[in-house]
């Protein structure tokens, strides 16, 4: 019997595992490209105009039309703001780091007696195709339950010497600091504090980290018509995140208890790769036609690492409770395959306007595991999780030596069935300088986003949604050199 039940609770804690699961393969699948300030001024929508080294991630083909040696160099400022409400309380934070954006050199042959062939060009570097960096705070009263009444559910029938073995990060560390305490006579039934009115909670989540893509990439120029190319991807993820959370109320059968809080600490790395294939077509001077294919990003060893510290205050004396152990899980991750269409109109010398397509179907990413205890994750991934449209434009203006750019971006959402809200809307504008051999682009770009959160959610104990408003503003500065 004792084991049944042990067995059960397990199951409850792969519920809850899979639920956050589902979340990261949703983070790590989705690329919202920077490159360089060039494309990022013109929206992102470079696949069918080319020449630029942000293509190699998006279109490769589009390094078919370097005609000489490009290097270029992208240091950017990112700034994120969380506008978030819960239960009537509005609380706002944000986040502001400087990192790199884009790293990158195009070597450019000339083809000699190549029968129609007329350059190659072989590119090495790097993309940022994701940005994980914020601050989000919420806060607010609820009047219905507390997060320990998640614990209580769960540590119910698991004899309190089993703690530590069933749940070293959550409940042993509840035990411990007596938020959960057995009922005289029983060692597997508990009482905790019971709040003598509302609870006010806080969670504060702290997010560090980035998608780089490292790239090898080759493309080729037929008789200055059709443009072919093809990127060998190494995508990098390190994700970093500290989720502070705590509930702030008067006992009223636990005397002296004021408050009581649990920190999660997860850093998450993994090593990737990927294959896009590209091609533009030129019928006209004035018409550039282009389409990619993005295999699955197949990371072959991602790991997690975690650890909690929970912290019981009771008549003004604090102790902190430190995880028995620290976690660790190796598994393997696909991304979904993603498919862009593009096309680009040129003005004679003056200018050009484009736009492109992106198709990605989140349902398909996939985990893969060791064991059976979390493969059900896959399921909730297909029944969270849908295809998305994504658009971009962007155009280009020359006025002598200086460039006016400008773009816009929508992406539909990635929930099924209106789970979440997930739309993504950006504007952005830059100014670039070109003489000689040297240029130098700026771009601006603002992003919006709104989505749900629940603080927990747990077979009927769950909160209100936290309703948060995301902001990002991009400034980056790329320095281009050619030879």
């Amino acid at each position: 019997m004792k084991k049944y039940f042990i067995a059960t609770l397990l199951v409850a804690f792969t519920l809850v595992l899979n639920a956050q699961l589902a979340e990261d393969a949703l983070r790590y699948s989705q690329s919202f490209n920077q490159g360089t300030a060039r494309s990022m001024g013109a929206g992102g929508a470079f696949s069918a105009v080319g020449a630029d080294f942000s293509v190699a991630s998006t279109n490769p083909a589009g390094l078919g039309l370097f005609r000489s040696f490009d290097m270029t160099i992208t240091p950017e400022v990112f700034s994120r703001k969380a506008a978030s409400t819960y239960n009537g309380r509005l609380t706002e934070d944000f986040r502001t780091i400087f990192d790199l954006s884009n790293l990158g050199y195009v070597m450019t042959s000339p083809v000699r007696n190549g029968m129609g062939w007329k350059f190659t060009q072989f590119a090495i570097g790097m993309n940022r195709l994701n940005n994980y960096n914020s601050v989000t705070n919420m806060q607010g009263t609820n009047n219905e339950n507390t997060k320990l009444d998640v614990y209580w559910q769960q540590a119910d029938w698991v004899p309190y010497y089993d703690l530590e073995y069933v749940d070293p990060y959550y409940l042993e560390p509840a035990w411990a600091a007596f938020l959960l305490d057995t009922v005289p006579g029983y060692d597997d039934f508990y009482s905790i504090p019971e709040p003598d009115g509302g609870v006010y909670q806080t969670q504060i989540t702290t997010s560090k980290g980035s998608t780089n893509e490292w790239l090898f990439a080759f493309a080729a120029n037929y008789n200055d018509k059709l443009f072919l190319g093809a990127t060998l991807g190494l995508p990098y993820i390190r994700f970093d995140r500290k989720t502070y959370y705590s509930e702030r109320f008067n006992s009223s059968n636990v005397p002296d208890f004021n408050s009581w809080s649990v920190t999660e600490n997860l850093t998450t790395t993994g090593w990737g790769i990927n294959l896009k294939v590209g091609a533009i077509y030129k019928p006209t001077d004035w018409v550039r036609v282009g389409a990619s294919i993005h295999t699955p990003s197949y990371y072959w060893n991602m790991t997690d690492t975690w650890n909690t510290v929970t912290t019981a205050t009771f008549g003004g004396f604090t102790e902190s409770y430190p995880s028995l152990v620290t976690g660790e899980y190796s598994y393997r991750f696909n991304t979904p395959m993603k498919a862009i269409g593009s096309v680009a109109f040129f003005i004679n010398q003056m200018g050009w306007v484009s736009a492109e397509y992106e198709y990605a179907d989140y349902s398909n990413a996939r985990f893969g595991f060791t064991d059976n205890s979390t493969s059900t994750v896959n399921d909730d991934i297909r029944n969270y999780y849908q295809s998305t449209n994504n658009l971009r434009f962007g155009t280009e203006w020359r006025l002598g030596m200086i460039m006016l750019r400008g773009g816009y971006g929508f992406s539909t959402s990635p929930y099924a069935d209106n789970l979440n809200d997930g739309k993504r809307t950006s504007y952005s504008g830059g100014i670039g300088y070109k003489k000689d051999d040297f240029a130098m682009d700026f771009a601006y770009v603002y992003s919006m986003m709104n989505e749900d959160y629940y603080l927990y959610d747990y077979e009927g104990i769950f909160t209100n949604a936290v309703k948060t408003k995301y902001t990002a503003q991009q400034f980056a500065l790329t320095f281009r050199f050619n030879f």
